[in-house]
């Protein structure tokens, strides 16, 4: 069943979040105001190498919690999707990624924000120097794949684009153990 959309308008904006105001109908014929919170959009990148991912330890302020992250950023305007993975890898970790290819695809909040997540696999990096961006983790490190489920039950990984391309990379070959030689044919 279709909602249907009368209007809508900003209420608060800025460069990474905007709140607006949908007036809204319900099949049913109730009409009323929803929030929906518009985002810039996510390119996230699982790195894999021998059977380990590229990951990151850093602290959310919002939670007040630590945790495993995949490198992840904003799509700036003009970039690809691929593009802001590479960038965001090199950045944060200071590793170059392989070639980038899709992973999966999610709206991880669709029913109050437009978010879009593009997660990316690549094979393989190569070391380019201390990460450029400092303020983004405490750690870098290529976690063993095997140790993800683990992780992921412990909740050390919570954030969404890391689960959804942790999980998504795990069910990739089947096993759940990950792909450590690389894609699938």
């Amino acid at each position: 069943m279709r909602w249907t959309v009368h209007g809508e308008r900003q209420i608060y904006g800025n460069h990474w979040v905007n709140l607006w105001l949908a007036d809204v109908q319900q099949p049913d014929g109730l009409r009323f105001e929803h929030h929906v919170v518009k985002m810039r959009h996510l390119a996230v990148a699982a790195v894999v190498d021998r059977g380990r991912v590229l990951m990151m330890w850093r602290h959310r302020f919002i939670t007040d919690t630590w945790g495993w992250e995949l490198p992840m950023g904003l799509i700036e305007a003009g970039e690809t999707p691929a593009q802001t993975a590479a960038r965001e890898v090199e950045e944060e970790t200071g590793w170059r990624p392989g070639p980038l290819r899709p992973l999966v695809y999610a709206q991880p909040a669709n029913g109050i924000t437009d978010s879009e997540h593009h997660v990316f696999r690549a094979d393989g990096a190569h070391w380019t120097g201390p990460p450029t961006e400092r303020n983004e983790s405490d750690r870098i490190e290529w976690v063993p794949l095997d140790r993800i489920r683990t992780m992921v039950d412990r909740r050390e990984i919570v954030s969404g684009g890391s689960l959804i391309g942790l999980l998504y990379l795990l069910l990739d070959d089947g096993t759940g153990a990950g792909s450590p030689a690389g894609p699938r044919a």
